[in-house]
């Protein structure tokens, strides 16, 4: 039976009967209730969800946002030398690229892809990749495809990409926690650590007991959007990369929506709004989502280390088995007990002569190492 592909410019014109058919809304970031929060709130950027067909019925989904990248943002981040830097972006005339991400560009690990269960797995992310191919063709500005975030367990599957001409890279690993059953509280968690660590998490709470905490209510992010949205902007200038900035009404849609699964804290110096927090509660994984940081206060009050220790108690309270905190920072990370979770994508130029004069860079990209570090006694 003949796979094809159906490409779909929002998310009210996806028929019921193919979300019901593949089957993947058990997962929140598949839903189209959590889709459709970012696409209302992203104007600028060109959604795409793609379905793929068999006999009429959906067998697989792919998300897709085509977004503009600055050439300098991604070329800072690889590590070569000052010459080829430079010439790679004079061959994108330092110009910015259009790019389409398969995948959630806002969410780091592997969101971007699903294939009904019993269906041929191969056979499946091959028509997902020729639907990608589809798309590309008829966006006449595209530079570049970025197919994103597998953990090495699919990489049997998705390496099948490289017949499509892609390059395979690693990027910055998730960060996982694992939570104990047994802690039923932070002091728990902390009982478990090395004394040393131990010491570290206590002094993160004792320097930001200035702080006044409080979860949001949808009232709030309203109310104090401006102040998230420049917070979140902070973080992401202290970033090494991001494609794209999240609108922050986009959090407005999902604390609607999701109610208490979508959390978001705040973090006050006397009335002044100085940090926040943002998770998601997936079935029993939590999931660290954006933060936002003043750091003219870091240092003083340790605004970011009592963020992670919070994300821990988040994670305990609503009793997940495992926070997954995302990527960056990783070493501190690791300070928590979060263990790296190897991610790859895979990129290619969508012009021939281009694709295969960067393949060779593509492939030798290194991540930044990290000291990992064993907390637990």
């Amino acid at each position: 039976m003949p796979l094809t592909s159906k490409v779909f410019k929002s998310i009210d014109t996806i028929p019921q009967p193919y979300w019901d058919s593949v089957n993947c809304c058990t997962n929140i970031y598949y839903s189209p209730e959590f889709l459709k929060a970012f696409e209302l709130a992203n104007t600028d950027i060109e959604f795409n969800y793609i379905f793929i067909l068999k006999d009429q019925e959906a067998v697989a989904f792919a998300n897709t946002q085509i977004v503009t990248i600055g050439v300098e943002t991604i070329t800072k981040n690889i590590k070569m030398s000052d010459k080829i830097r430079h010439w790679v972006n004079n061959m994108f005339c330092n110009n910015h690229i259009c790019v389409l991400f398969c995948g959630n560009v806002f969410l780091s690990g592997e969101y971007g892809t699903f294939l009904k269960d019993g269906e041929d797995k191969v056979d499946t992310f091959k028509a997902i990749a020729e639907g990608v191919k589809q798309l590309s063709k008829s966006t006449k500005k595209l530079s570049a495809i970025f197919i994103k975030d597998f953990k090495n367990e699919s990489l049997p599957i998705t390496n099948h990409l490289e017949s499509y001409d892609y390059a395979a890279m690693q990027v910055e690993p998730n960060m996982i926690i694992t939570l104990k059953p047994e802690w039923h509280s932070f002091e728990d968690y902390t009982t478990a650590l090395k004394s040393k660590y131990r010491v570290k998490a206590n002094r993160a709470d004792a320097k930001s007991a200035p702080l006044n905490a409080k979860l949001f209510s949808e009232d709030d992010i309203e109310i104090h959007k401006e102040a998230l949205q420049e917070l979140y902007q902070n973080t992401i200038d202290n970033a090494d990369f991001n494609a794209q900035i999240l609108n922050l009404d986009t959090y407005i849609h999902l604390k609607r929506t999701f109610k208490d699964l979508f959390i978001v804290k705040g973090y006050f110096l006397e009335d002044k709004l100085v940090g926040f927090l943002s998770a998601m509660q997936n079935d029993t994984h939590l999931d660290a989502h954006f933060i936002g940081i003043d750091y003219s206060q870091n240092k003083e009050f340790g605004i970011y280390p009592r963020i992670l220790n919070d994300y821990v108690r988040l994670g305990i309270a609503t009793k997940s088995t495992q926070i997954n905190l995302g990527r960056t920072a990783s070493e501190i990370k690791s300070t928590l007990g979060a263990k790296p979770e190897a991610l790859t994508c895979y990129c290619k130029h969508k012009r021939y002569l281009p694709n295969q004069i960067l393949k060779p860079f593509i492939k030798n990209v290194q991540i930044k190492s990290f000291k990992q570090h064993s907390v637990f006694k």
